[in-house]
């Protein structure tokens, strides 16, 4: 899907959802003289937790949101929460796609906010007031960038923080010892997608972290931190699911930084794990 396809400004109409896999509101957005934020979920199999979600998205005392929701096909009752949810979803879609990846470059082109994210099925915004923030911060700042701090929890009990993931002062040496802002919390303009490109779905799990190689050292773009925790992650996941996919994780890092001539190599990437021990003491 090309990056520059975006939702029309114009409301779309019952006719446009296609057997009951597409779905929202499509809506028009009214406030003119305020930024649009699109913020794209990925979903799939995810049913016990979207909810909670879509609910923090819902939440949100900002009111200028653009909530896009990618299931990858799933077969539990994600689909069912997508149409309970019709009204409050701006769209939704569901199909086979080619992975996580895929479904967040589909969503980057069907964004038409003026900034976009990315808030997985099961992550939430840690309060009401995290978007309101994220824009005050892009409007004082004036930069292309910002990202902020994310609790880790442990699944069934949301109150216990595994890990507080802050990296309040990005380098490339962070880079090279595969240490990246939290993904979750990285909010920037839609331009920098449009010069930069999509993620790489060539990649099975550290796209994410090419894609913020190439965009801070590479494209070099201007950042701001919000010294906040603004998302909250559920424990588990691909990269996080035992020893073959860490090993997998780090070589794709190590991919990731000789694609975009940034030097490192494995004992390079042995020097994160002091800074992901105090994470968890923090």
């Amino acid at each position: 899907m090309d990056i520059n396809t975006s939702i029309s400004s114009s409301c779309f109409s019952e006719n446009d959802k296609i057997l009951g896999l597409e779905g929202g509101l499509r809506s028009c957005k009214i406030l003119k003289d305020t930024p649009l934020i699109s913020v794209i979920t990925v979903v799939f199999n995810a049913a016990d937790t979207l909810k909670d979600t879509i609910e923090s998205v819902r939440s949100q005392t900002y009111q200028n949101i653009e909530h896009i929701i990618i299931d990858g096909g799933s077969t539990d009752a994600t689909v069912d929460i997508l149409k309970e949810y019709d009204q409050v979803i701006d769209y939704w879609l569901s199909e086979k796609d080619a992975g996580i990846y895929d479904a967040m470059n589909k969503g980057i082109a069907l964004c038409s906010g003026d900034y976009i994210g990315m808030l997985n099925a099961d992550d939430m915004f840690s309060d009401n007031s995290v978007l309101q923030t994220i824009i005050d911060e892009f409007k004082t700042k004036k930069v292309d960038a910002v990202f902020s701090c994310l609790n880790i929890v442990e699944k069934n009990n949301l109150s216990h923080v595994l890990r507080k993931y802050r990296v309040p002062s990005f380098s490339s040496f962070l880079m090279r010892i595969g240490i990246m802002p939290p993904h979750p919390t990285f909010y920037c303009k839609k331009s920098v997608y449009k010069d930069a490109g999509l993620y790489k779905t060539n990649y099975k799990i550290a796209a994410d972290f090419e894609m913020l190689v190439r965009l801070l050292i590479k494209q070099k773009i201007t950042w701001s931190f919000i010294d906040k925790v603004t998302v909250t992650m559920r424990s588990g996941g691909v990269s996080n699911s035992g020893i073959k996919s860490t090993l997998l994780l780090n070589s794709e890092i190590i991919r990731a930084c000789k694609e975009n001539n940034l030097y490192t190599n494995w004992l390079f990437l042995f020097l994160k794990l002091p800074v992901r021990l105090l994470e968890v003491l923090r």
